[in-house]
């Protein structure tokens, strides 16, 4: 019997590691492949190899042959703090955009005829969330563009990167927008870290009776989409006949002050909301499932609460680990 294979790029990372083990079980032949092994958990692929992907002999080296399914998920990427403050610019556009560049022709050249692409709906224009209440994240409004980051521009770039090589290549790659996704053994401290992920941390590590900060006003709105609907949403789409863009994300949208008090809620602790000055992003965001509906007669349904359990139940441990290290 002849397995399948698959290569993950970016199997170090959160996305990554768990898009591994589901595929193993699905009784794949993985390869990952990182700048560093995966922080929280040993890896479940094959075949694992370290190196940096902006290397184009390094590229060569691990796309050595014809895999069935790749996964582009590496990037130079991280939350609020990371994206939204204009110092790690010129390194997240550079780095991003020598990745794809470098994958997408190598898997050219080994006749790879399908290669997923992980975009983000960073990528949508600004003026179109600027309403809390009522974003427009369709598809069909990433033109005129006008993305509120540099991480957002270069996603932008390398979609249409994605799309050309089909276009002029005879390549079949597809392409999701992924809104904020989120669960356990993923970054939850550091400064990469995400706000499902930053809140969680901060409530377990701080005492009954105390406060947590937020950055903004808090009314500022996002949707978060647990883990493993964004893996089922990923592999339906890479084997369809869609080559996209299309979004994946929930349609659960929620102010972060709302975010802060469901992880509140879920310690079954007492404390308040701080709002402090800090990086924000765009004013509102949520998921426009429609077209993904239509498309692949799916969409996530997982509530946001029953992510957030999981997810604070793994953070919670993390800190007592920490903690208790630190003692002994």
């Amino acid at each position: 019997m002849t397995h399948k294979t698959a290569l993950v790029l970016g199997a170090g990372g959160f996305i990554g590691g768990h898009l591994v083990k589901r595929l193993r079980r699905e009784g794949f032949w993985v390869r990952g492949v990182d700048l560093k092994a995966h922080e929280y958990s040993e890896t479940q692929a094959d075949d694992f190899a370290i190196g940096d992907l902006r290397e184009q002999d390094f590229v060569r080296s691990v796309i050595d042959r014809r895999f069935d399914e790749v996964y582009q998920l590496a990037a130079d990427m991280g939350g609020a703090g990371y994206i939204f403050t204009g110092e790690n610019d010129a390194d997240i556009m550079h780095n991003s955009a020598t990745i794809n560049l470098n994958v997408l022709e190598t898997c050219r050249r080994r006749t790879i005829k399908r290669v997923f692409y992980s975009s983000s709906a960073c990528m949508y224009p600004e003026h179109n969330q600027l309403d809390p209440d009522n974003p427009n994240c369709a598809e069909d409004s990433a033109y005129p563009a006008n993305p509120d980051s540099e991480y957002g521009w270069e996603k932008l770039f390398s979609e249409r990167l994605y799309l050309a090589y089909n276009r002029n290549h005879g390549m079949q790659n597809r392409v999701a927008r992924y809104h904020n996704i989120f669960g356990p053994e993923g970054t939850w401290d550091g400064g990469k870290e995400k706000a499902p992920a930053a809140l969680c941390r901060k409530v377990a590590t701080t005492a009954n009776g105390g406060k947590i900060e937020v950055w903004g006003d808090g009314k500022q709105t996002r949707s978060f989409l647990y883990i493993d609907e964004c893996l089922e949403g990923t592999i339906r789409l890479l084997r369809s006949d869609f080559q996209g863009p299309v979004n994946i994300g929930s349609e659960e949208m929620v102010t972060i002050n709302h975010l802060a008090d469901m992880v509140i809620g879920i310690a079954g602790k007492d404390l308040r909301v701080s709002n402090i000055p800090g990086p924000l992003g765009v004013r509102g965001r949520n998921s426009d499932n429609r077209l993904i509906r239509k498309m692949l007669g799916w969409a996530p349904s997982r509530t946001l609460q029953a992510g957030l359990e999981r997810t604070y139940t793994w953070i919670n441990t993390q800190v007592e680990k920490r903690h208790n290290s630190k003692r002994t």
